[in-house]
């Protein structure tokens, strides 16, 4: 029995020593490269295997940190996808204002100038309120002072219907 415990030993030390070679980093080994432990403990198991534990194997105290490939992170764990994504909301939000003031500005120029509201008196006396006439005169035709012909359905007067929105 003594001799199956020896010889079971020594399968153990030998399997645990190749596996331990082969999984070990090639930049941590010590003393030869990795191929060469490798070679080592295959051809001599015994002596190949002891020779790497003693020698050969990393320190417990050069813990290296483990070597990731760089891959891409989600945009939420990127550090700099955070930091420019409030700068790029803020131009997007200018850029849409300004698309806002030059299409504002374009219909004002095609209109003809700002839309008016209300009465624009120049100070007469007697103002008149829209859809009136100042004075005697109802020729049809403005008082002076007020803005010029005014048609069915423009500035809030009502059609012959009553409503403000028709034409």
């Amino acid at each position: 029995m003594p001799r199956v415990a020896i010889a079971v030993a020594i399968l153990a030390l030998y399997v645990y020593g190749l596996v331990d070679v082969i999984r070990t980093d090639g930049r941590l080994t010590r003393g030869f490269s990795k191929t060469t432990w490798i070679i080592m403990v295959a051809l001599l198991p015994l002596i190949g295997a002891a020779l790497w534990f003693l020698i050969g194997r990393p320190r417990a105290t050069a813990v290296t940190q483990p070597v990731y490939q760089h891959h891409p992170t989600a945009p939420d764990d990127d550090p700099d996808f955070l930091r420019n994504l409030e700068q790029r909301r803020r131009q997007a939000e200018a850029e849409r204002l300004r698309k806002l003031r030059d299409d504002a500005a374009r219909k004002n120029q095609a209109d003809g100038g700002p839309h008016r509201s209300g009465s624009t008196g120049t100070g007469t006396t007697g103002a008149a309120t829209p859809g009136t006439t100042s004075g005697g005169s109802d020729a049809g035709g403005p008082a002076a002072g007020e803005p010029g012909p005014r048609k069915p359905g423009a500035a809030g007067e009502a059609n012959a219907e009553g409503n403000p929105e028709a034409k």
